[in-house]
């Protein structure tokens, strides 16, 4: 059976900001080229001195696969950053709070929460 849904993403940076900008459906099916490329966009000397703004605006479904890689994502951008930096996720979908919760991962997820609206 083939999977016609696809995760496409882009890496926008300026000034101190670099945003990972998520596209389309983030699921089990669909991770493993993002999970294969990420050494390219999680490099110590581009994410050392940077904000980091996860825009999660246009995935279109997270499964638990999808939400344990971005977990793990997150977490490894806050190891490479500085502390004076922050980051962030821009508009999680609605499944990406849910799956927090029934992880116990909400109190860790919630702070890093930058919302315009959509949930």
């Amino acid at each position: 059976m083939r999977n016609n849904q696809s995760l496409h993403w882009e890496l926008l940076q300026n000034d101190d900001n670099i945003t990972p900008r998520l596209i389309g459906e983030l699921s089990r099916d669909t991770l493993l080229p993002l999970w294969s490329q990420r050494a390219s966009f999680l490099s110590q000397l581009k994410l050392a001195k940077q904000n980091i703004v996860w825009d999660l605006t246009e995935i279109t479904r997270i499964d638990s696969a999808g939400f344990a890689l971005l977990c793990d994502l997150i977490r490894d951008c806050q190891q490479l950053q500085g502390a004076e930096n922050r980051l962030q996720i821009k508009n999680p979908p609605i499944q990406l709070m849910t799956l927090a919760d029934l992880f116990g991962l909400s109190d860790w997820i919630m702070p890093l929460v930058q919302s315009n609206g959509k949930n």
